[in-house]
């Protein structure tokens, strides 16, 4: 495990931005409302990625407009504006005015933006549109597109898309296709725009407790850490640190890398933070449903097919052993059942998931982020725009020789310092 401090600033890229524009459909496209289902409506908030590309940004950017403009004809929700039904749920207003296209320039290098899988967000928001003044979503386009050309001949394409729309494997597939559009290629794996498969039950049938939604209170006498500034940080986990923490949990259980990893770092966040031990500890994450549900959503499924899952323990209690195997049935736990229960939970009660005493690990490690290829190869360097928040983990793939997992965190100065030594203690001294 190497354990590596968040990127510090180095250079102002001073990108300059030309005006946004409009990219619509190629050919004309069906108008009218288009429906969410109720696994889009709580996750509508704007994702920011970055690709890093060696190729000519000036030849790109007229590529990457014309290919957009004719990949959006398969996906024209994306072209639409977000709304609110006479319901009060979230919908697609499929308008066809067109994603938003920026075309930018930097006077640096692309070498200059430093390593993106510890992204340092003063930097990286310069490459990533984000409309100025926009005081919701609702204000915000479904897609933003910015292509930043380097001196160096390089370009750099952040995408900003609101996760209502899809989650990582339908951002991914999009994200494929745009680049089959580009290379000139048929699409792979055509979207599948029906979202009616997932449609709450009437009336709806509740069949868990949804443990998600539940709020944690505070009291216990644990020490207040939500006005402290945060201090980010970013763990490697190489194949043998990871070996060791499966060691650790023992049990020859055959865990796997993500309920290994889920478990150590919640139950050793946890401790860093000095929870008192009746304190309720509680981590969320999300499940990816497609193979869960029966009959299995269609190939390409355009939307979120994910769900939260949750696992709780005193903090007391929390062992590594005990959280790797609350892991392990929180991932179980969602099946067909489970899943068509937490959509029709939304509807009866239009819950959101509690954030309180609450880790929320974001797994990013096994999308295939190096297949996007519009014509130059896959990207070389590709990662988040911004950091974690608070209450979250980011787990990301780790390229290059020894591969591995990388885990970026925020906490405060002390919690993260105690953070470091047990990571250290686990991974190296055992």
């Amino acid at each position: 495990m190497v354990q590596e401090e968040a990127a510090a600033v180095v250079v102002e890229l001073g990108v300059k931005r030309g005006e946004p524009s409009l990219v619509a459909p190629a050919e004309e496209t069906t108008k009218g409302v288009y429906f969410l289902s109720n696994l889009d409506q709580n996750i509508a908030v704007i994702v920011q990625t970055v690709y890093c590309f060696t190729a000519d940004g000036a030849a790109a950017c007229a590529a990457l407009r014309g290919s957009l403009s004719r990949v959006l004809v398969h996906y024209y929700p994306l072209a639409g504006r977000l709304a609110v039904s006479g319901e009060g749920k979230l919908v697609v207003d499929c308008t066809g005015e067109g994603a938003v296209f920026v075309d930018a320039e930097s006077d640096c290098a692309m070498a200059d933006i430093g390593d993106i899988t510890r992204p340092d967000p003063s930097v990286l928001c310069e490459l990533v549109y984000s409309v100025p003044g926009a005081k919701n979503v609702l204000e915000m386009p479904l897609l933003a597109a910015q292509v930043t050309k380097f001196k160096c001949g390089g370009f750099v394409l952040g995408l900003a898309i609101n996760h209502c729309m899809f989650d990582g494997v339908g951002a991914m597939q999009f994200v494929n296709s745009w680049g089959e559009t580009a290379r000139g290629v048929p699409l792979s794996v055509p979207p599948a725009l029906d979202r009616a498969v997932l449609r709450a039950r009437h009336p709806p049938q509740v069949a868990f407790p949804h443990h998600e939604f539940a709020q944690i209170e505070d009291g216990d006498g644990s020490p207040g850490q939500d006005d402290e500034p945060l201090l980010h940080r970013s763990f490697r986990f190489n194949a043998e640190s990871i070996a060791r923490v499966k060691a650790l949990v023992g049990g020859g259980r055959g865990w796997t890398t993500f309920e290994a990893l889920a478990g150590f770092v919640w139950s050793t966040r946890t401790r860093a933070l000095g929870m008192g031990p009746a304190r309720q500890s509680k981590l969320l994450f999300a499940v990816d449903g497609r193979p869960r549900l029966s009959p299995p959503l269609p190939a390409g499924y355009f939307g979120n097919a994910i769900v939260l899952t949750c696992a709780a323990c005193a903090a007391g209690e929390l062992s590594l052993e005990r959280a790797v195997r609350l892991v392990r049935g929180a991932v179980e736990t969602v099946t067909d059942e489970y899943m068509r229960s937490a959509v029709d939970y939304f509807e009866a009660t239009r819950a959101r998931p509690s954030l309180a005493s609450t880790l929320l690990i974001t797994a990013w490690s096994r999308l295939p982020f190096r297949s996007a290829d519009f014509g130059w190869g896959p990207p070389a360097a590709y990662g988040p725009a911004a950091l974690p928040e608070r209450e979250v983990a980011l787990f990301l793939s780790c390229g290059g020789e020894g591969g591995g997992v990388r885990v970026l965190l925020g906490l405060p100065a002390a919690a993260m310092a105690e953070f470091e030594r047990l990571v250290e203690a686990a991974t190296i001294a055992c």
